[in-house]
């Protein structure tokens, strides 16, 4: 491992014995060894599963990396070989640092014992002494918040408590590395904040390896994704890339046969400097440019966006300020015919987070349209553009054929647009609003 390494993997794998009789396992503890003794070559009596197949890659000191795939890809398994509870069966692993891990909601604590006393055997495994948790003690319990429940056995904790217990655990051990199973979706939306709270508090001086389904915290809390798909490595690189190759990915399988999502482009977004201009009163500038010819995303072939439009309704031609009322207009071609097309859009943070957006569904139920072969089509929206903090931002556009029960998406592109903003008002949070009076004053 290199110095800034903290977890290093080389072809790791990891095999199961799977046996289709409870009686073959006695077989094949048995049999195989007199077999050996009679000179015949040893029968096996149970088949293979590889979990794990050939995975390798590293992660940095102060990197968060998000592992993500479907349901039985590995991940889990993955995660447990990275924290010692499994063993590989092939490969090398190299980590470096205390590692606190949050799997399995209830690994590492007895159902028979009291939070408290389960507060000490956890934080005990994870290489604090007696002394140590004495000192902190009342901070877990406090991280926690269960109450006079930190004094009960386990086993009468619903499944949001055991978390706040296991995570209180693992926020206060000093970890230098952190690994979140998927563990944070049954905690309450309070609880959540909270943890998420201390994950980027944490990033600034720990490395994380987070699992979730929910591309949003993926985007939000990482900067690297590994994508894995039955066991093997699909791809790994910067997390937005991968969250909308997954997303490629997963649709086709939602579409199964019916249609087959051709990949557009895999152009990187090219990072473009805001425009230099004077601390304004009114709040953020507009860049548009269009990126329509290198947007990354799928079709179908059934029908294609043309363009993807900004109009500033409030005084044409001029830069875009936020604040004022918009139009957003996608032009569209229908390839074959459409029995209800649906064309919408959503506004993305450069991690890929929705911000806001929208689609012509409900008006599509209300005016039925539909399109025949090599008819063009546009839709547009209009609204009050909001005020957003500095930086870059896309626009998502997409085209689809349906209802909200099913349709399809026939074209998606991730980056039709790229938006560059330059603020002097929006100071914090995702977006800005419009103040008209602050004040501060004495009252009796």
């Amino acid at each position: 491992m290199s110095s800034d390494e903290v977890i290093r993997v080389e072809g790791l794998s990891k095999c199961y014995a799977l046996y289709e009789r409870p009686y073959h396992r006695l077989k094949q503890f048995v049999l195989p060894r007199v077999q050996r003794m009679a000179g015949r070559k040893p029968g096996c009596y149970y088949r293979e599963f590889w979990a794990l197949r050939d995975v390798s890659f590293s992660i940095r000191k102060g990197e968060a990396l998000a592992i993500i795939g479907r349901n039985g890809s590995g991940k889990s398994t993955l995660l447990q070989l990275i924290c010692g509870t499994l063993n590989p069966s092939l490969g090398l692993l190299h980590t470096q640092g205390r590692i606190a891990a949050l799997l399995e909601l209830g690994s590492g604590f007895n159902p028979e014992f009291t939070g408290r006393e389960n507060v000490y055997l956890n934080a005990s495994i994870l290489g604090l002494s007696k002394a140590q948790i004495d000192e902190r003690f009342d901070k877990i319990r406090s991280f926690a918040d269960i109450g006079e429940f930190i004094d009960q056995p386990v086993k009468c904790y619903s499944s949001g408590m055991m978390l706040r217990l296991a995570f209180a655990v693992i926020a206060h051990v000093d970890a230098d590395i952190l690994v979140i199973d998927e563990a944070l979706a049954v905690g309450d939306a309070v609880f959540t904040q909270k943890c998420m709270r201390f994950i980027r508090r944490f990033r600034s001086t720990g490395t994380l390896v987070f699992v979730s389904h929910e591309m949003g915290s993926v985007l939000n809390l990482c900067d690297r994704a590994l994508w894995l798909h039955e066991g093997r490595l699909q791809q790994i690189g910067d997390a937005k890339t991968i969250a909308e190759q997954y997303l490629h990915f997963t649709q086709q399988l939602i579409y199964s046969d019916e249609v087959e999502l051709q990949q557009t482009s895999v152009k990187p977004v090219t990072e473009i400097s805001p425009q230099p201009s004077q601390p304004v009163d009114y709040g953020s500038e507009f860049y548009v440019d269009d990126n329509l010819s290198d947007a990354n995303g799928w079709k179908t072939g059934a029908g294609e966006i043309l363009s993807v439009e900004f109009e500033n309704l409030s005084a044409p031609g001029a830069v875009l300020q936020g604040g004022e009322t918009v139009r957003l207009r996608i032009r569209a071609v229908a390839h074959q015919s459409m029995e209800a097309p649906i064309l919408g859009f959503v506004v993305r943070d450069r991690l890929g987070q929705d911000l806001f957006g929208e689609n012509t569904l409900i008006h599509s139920a209300e005016s039925p349209l539909s399109v025949s072969a090599h008819s063009l089509f546009e839709s547009g929206f209009e609204f009050v553009l909001p005020m957003l903090p500095n930086g870059q931002y896309s626009v998502m556009a997409s085209l689809a054929d349906g209802d909200l029960y099913q349709h399809i998406q026939h074209h998606l592109l991730h980056d039709a647009l790229i938006l560059t903003v330059s603020s002097s008002k929006v100071r914090w949070g995702l977006v800005g609003v419009r103040f008209h009076r602050v004040f501060l004053r004495e009252t009796q």
